[in-house]
């Protein structure tokens, strides 16, 4: 890294010297630390689920260290498990992840304008819902040394609980399998509510996203839509009307 990097990083960081760097680093571990518990838990199942399918734990433990997402690692267990072809896998995955399109658009505005590409690129590598959901909700700009610490943690814990949810498959109870993928819907709605606690609009949001989600659910022309595109659909018209409604003031 030339000097120019350096002082582009530095200036990121709000604050120079290795200080503030570790600085950076110890709150973003300490952010992701709830969300890696949560991910320990939730992996157990999709490790069980692997291992259902036919894959061994060290297939399991590869695949969720190189992609983190629930919904499509899932997805993608279906599609092995049914002996799909590769575009199969491809156009699910594309589907079902295109949201995080979106989540990575709404989080660059909250990056540095110094911040390299690769960078850049770094983080969207674990760039997920919660984790993302935390990074927005942080009162400052987002620099590389925090984001690798957020996302540290969740990805050791989502990787280490496929690992051992998978070795541990025969040992546990489907009962209890099967209530822990609650969690993740637990751990969405505490991202959601304190938040919503304080801003109307931000509720009002949240609460047309169930209501069109609800629909691609229930009414029956729009049952046939797949799971991932109900997911923007709902994200993209709920986020409108609320930008339309109340929009945020421009800072001067």
């Amino acid at each position: 890294m030339n000097g120019e990097e350096t002082a582009n990083v530095n200036r990121a960081h709000g604050m120079i010297g290795e200080k503030g760097i570790k600085k950076e680093i110890i709150c973003g571990i300490k952010d992701g630390i709830p969300i890696a518990m949560g991910y320990f838990a939730v992996s157990f199942s999709l490790g069980i689920a692997m291992v259902s399918a036919g894959l061994s734990a060290v297939q399991g433990m590869v695949m969720s260290i190189t992609n983190m997402t629930s919904a499509g690692e899932f997805a993608g267990i279906s599609v092995i498990a049914a002996g799909g072809t590769l575009a199969e896998m491809a156009l699910t995955q594309l589907i079902i992840n295109l949201r995080y399109a979106l989540m990575s658009m709404s989080l660059s505005q909250k990056l540095d304008e110094t911040m390299p590409f690769w960078q850049r690129f770094v983080i969207t590598f674990a760039n997920t819902d919660e984790i993302f959901a935390v990074a927005m909700h942080r009162q400052r700009s987002l620099t590389l040394t925090y984001m690798a610490g957020l996302q540290s943690l969740p990805i050791l814990g989502w990787t280490a609980g496929t690992f051992l949810g998978a070795v541990a498959c025969s040992l546990m109870p489907v009962s209890v399998s099967a209530a822990m993928n609650v969690m993740l819907y637990g751990m969405f709605i505490a991202i959601v509510f304190p938040v919503a606690r304080k801003s109307r609009p931000v509720l009002g949001v949240a609460a047309l996203a169930v209501l069109f989600s609800c629909l691609f659910r229930y009414v029956p022309f729009l049952r046939g839509i797949s799971a991932g595109i109900a997911i923007i659909v709902s994200t993209v018209a709920a986020a409108v009307i609320g930008a339309i409604l109340a929009p945020v003031k421009e800072e001067k």
